[in-house]
């Protein structure tokens, strides 16, 4: 029997979502759709027989809800997800978990307090090749960690920021690093573990006018002795593929836009995946839902067997310890330990 589950918020982020519960409609139904306009959710492409409404209270009130899917601006993520915990409703949240650290704790720790499942839509983790290099680092046959890249080179027109929120830190928290790279450096993190410490500096080019950085670059120190850098930008026309290159003592191995290859001395050339487009460039939303699926099946399932979801919401802190450590050392020109 498929659940019941209500989506919370039908702005920019929720097509993916939707195509995802399309695919998965056997497995989940839609029974609520909350948002501020009736008229905007009416135009989302909600499925048939969706309940629209803009009370949440008709939400928390439903038993037959099990979960929610919350969509909304960074800003909002922590009271709403307050009073689904307080209802007993499981919680999928988009990223960030929301816009500063301390909120995003208190968020994972309601969540806690209530005991339901928190997911966050972190879904490069949920990749076939990430998949399989957590796989292989996991299993120890690269060996130790000697030195990791994060690159994530990014375009996007001053439009883009022109929207009225966008990229500032009331509503979104911050800017590339929050918004953009996040997905690229929990992916690091998830991989390899958080580094110890950090070197970072953060800048507006003059290619934006906002609020927020547009421009970051690290320096990432590992408590075994393993280098790191971090790149990251929105203002490299007309934007690249993202990157995760790692060296270890017993090979390589190198993600870019979702394709693995991992070369190791005297064996074949290990290669996953192909390159997928994700939202790189003018087009943030030109990129396949698959991984938002993989990560919405996850949840449900995790509901289902009562374990942690593959993003589960404590895990999604360390990318936002380590965005919060950045800043601050560009900001205290020192290096920040985590």
């Amino acid at each position: 029997m498929a659940m019941r589950i209500a989506v919370i918020g039908a702005g920019v982020a929720a097509p993916p979502h939707l195509r995802s519960l399309h695919d998965l409609r056997g497995q989940a139904e839609v029974a609520w759709a909350w948002g501020r306009d009736l008229q905007r959710l009416a135009a989302a492409g909600l499925p048939a027989g969706t309940r629209t409404t803009t009370r949440l209270d008709d939400v928390l009130e439903d038993a037959s809800v099990t979960a929610a899917l919350v969509l909304t601006p960074p800003h909002t993520h922590l009271e709403i997800v307050e009073r689904l915990a307080a209802a007993g409703k499981h919680v999928l949240v988009e990223k960030p978990v929301d816009t500063t650290l301390a909120r995003a704790e208190a968020l994972v720790a309601a969540c806690a307090r209530h005991g339901v499942r928190l997911a966050v839509m972190l879904q490069h983790r949920a990749s076939p090749a990430a998949l399989q290099l957590a796989a292989l680092v996991r299993g120890g046959s690269l060996g130790q960690l000697l030195g990791a890249s994060a690159t994530v080179r990014w375009w996007r027109p001053q439009s883009y920021y022109d929207v009225p929120g966008r990229g500032t830190l009331a509503r979104d928290g911050g800017g590339v690093l929050m918004t953009q790279a996040i997905h690229t450096l929990d992916l690091l993190l998830h991989l390899v573990g958080a580094p110890q410490r950090v070197l970072g500096l953060a800048t507006t080019s003059p290619v934006h006018s906002m609020e927020t950085e547009d421009r970051a670059a690290a320096l990432l120190h590992w408590g075994n002795g393993a280098i790191g850098v971090l790149d990251a930008t929105t203002a490299a026309y007309p934007g690249y593929p993202e990157r995760i290159a790692l060296d270890f003592t017993q090979g390589t191995a190198t993600l870019e836009a979702g394709a693995l290859v991992v070369e190791r001395p005297g064996q074949d050339t290990l290669r996953v995946g192909q390159p997928q487009a994700s939202g790189s460039g003018a087009n943030l939303m030109g990129f396949d839902h698959a991984g938002h699926r993989v990560v919405i099946a996850d949840f449900l399932a995790a509901i289902a067997e009562q374990r942690a979801p593959l993003t589960d919401g404590a895990s999604a802190l360390a990318v936002q310890r380590l965005i919060e450590a950045v800043l601050r050392s560009s900001r205290e020109g020192v290096a920040v330990t985590l």
